[in-house]
């Protein structure tokens, strides 16, 4: 008789499913606001500084990004929830701090100007918008530490519940000044991100109460974690999401630098908001695979339907980057007139096979956290930008390529690197996990 326990392709698919949904949901907002911004006064500009802004956002995100697998794998009792959530709340507040001194405008200008090479109508709207996102890391910090929880309590349901609530929000939002107000797009985007983000993490937290109130009310304490072991498994994933975050403003520097550097800066985040849709599908399996790994016949069966995944992700983005749908994507749903629809082809193109080596490095990454020897995962990540800014600098100083093509071949090639690194210590992974 099977064993009811047994992890099955259906239990995977319950389990996942949710996560997949909530990617998805946050993978609408880039095609959704870029489209905006693309439909109002000088969407050349707005769209740049948009790029810009998100990128300088994602970078500051980056110490809490992985709070939400950090909170999956040590929060297994009332002391690591109060130890873990201080380490967090802490984090945000620095967060802030950081953010106020960026955006003193001395410090902004040297940085988008003197050292980015902005133009300086995109570098003031660029300043407006990080002023906007200063809630954006704090909200997402806040918002992923309980979504650990969540996730650790087979909850993964409600999780996607919270991004239901983002998108609502954000979308009334950006609705409501994109129709009643003549504000630039780059300031509608900004807006929309952050109050989405802000609703969802107090959505979140309301929504987690019961996980909560089992974790303090529980008769063991759990885990008796202290903050050294905390920053010891923990900094080797805030070095991997912020050097691998960090190479966003890199690329918008050589960009800057680059032949068509106001076309490329412009078209950049449409083609990173398409890919992100079919990268969402191996960015939300990683939380999977640190949950349900707990035998080698439930890493047989994770690894199959990741491979099996993978292949569907490059089918799907070929199907549009190769046929007419591209012209649909680029100039229907996201409003990019016929000369910048045209000069996001090729690069959308060499973009199709990055999917699939997103849901390669997170099933990497799933084992690796699962046995707690997040390092390689660093090690990877700096293997990766190392590759990126070689390839850009040659690519744009030496060959003169056009600067979008230039960045997306680099991103490509600078994550194949680093998912055939990882190949050794995955290896490794498995022995101490199954010996």
């Amino acid at each position: 008789m099977k064993d009811s326990s047994e992890l099955s392709y259906k239990k995977i698919l319950i389990f996942w499913l949710p996560l997949l949904a909530t990617w998805l949901m946050m993978s609408i907002e880039g095609p959704y606001l870029t489209a905006l911004i693309a439909r109002l006064a000088e969407p050349e500009y707005n769209l740049a500084a948009y790029g810009v802004a998100f990128s300088i956002a994602l970078i500051v995100e980056s110490p809490v990004i992985m709070m939400l697998s950090a909170a999956t794998a040590l929060v297994d009792g009332k002391y690591s929830f109060f130890k873990l959530r201080t380490f967090v709340y802490t984090l945000n507040l620095l967060l802030i701090v950081f953010m106020l001194i960026l955006i003193y405008p001395p410090v902004f200008e040297f940085l988008s100007i003197k050292v980015i090479n902005l133009p300086e109508r995109v570098a003031h709207l660029t300043h407006m918008a990080v002023t906007i996102l200063i809630p954006w890391a704090p909200a997402i910090g806040y918002r992923r530490f309980y979504q650990g929880i969540l996730i650790r309590n087979n909850m993964t349901r409600i999780v996607a519940y919270g991004t239901i609530v983002r998108l609502i929000s954000m979308s009334l939002t950006a609705l409501l000044l994109f129709g009643t107000t003549n504000i630039h797009g780059v300031v509608v985007g900004a807006s929309a991100l952050s109050v989405g983000v802000v609703i969802e993490a107090m959505a979140t937290r309301l929504m987690s109460r019961k996980a909560i109130k089992n974790i303090v009310n529980s008769g063991g304490i759990g885990t008796q974690i202290s903050y050294n072991e905390i920053l010891k498994f923990y900094y080797p994933l805030v070095l991997t999401s912020f050097i691998s975050l960090g190479i966003h403003p890199i690329v918008i520097f050589f960009l800057g630098q680059s032949r068509m550097s106001l076309e490329s800066l412009a078209v950049l985040p449409v083609l990173n908001s398409l890919v992100f849709i079919f990268r969402a599908f191996g960015l939300s399996y990683q939380e999977v695979g640190i949950a349900l790994i707990k035998s080698k016949k439930d890493f047989i069966k994770l690894r199959n339907f990741a491979f099996g995944m993978a292949l569907f992700v490059v089918a799907g983005l070929a199907s549009i980057s190769f046929t007419p749908l591209g012209d649909l994507w680029l100039l229907g749903v996201s409003g990019l007139s016929q000369e910048l629809a045209e000069f996001s082809r090729l690069p959308l193109m060499i973009y199709t096979i990055f999917p699939l080596t997103t849901v390669w490095i997170n099933f990497q990454r799933s084992l690796l956290v699962n046995v707690r020897r997040t390092k390689p995962i660093t090690y990877a990540t700096i293997i990766e930008v190392t590759g990126v800014i070689l390839l850009l600098f040659l690519t744009i100083r030496y060959f003169d390529w056009v600067g979008v093509t230039a960045a997306v071949v680099s991103y490509t090639l600078g994550r194949m690197a680093a998912n055939l690194y990882l190949i050794g210590p995955f290896k490794k992974a498995k022995e101490i996990k199954f010996i």
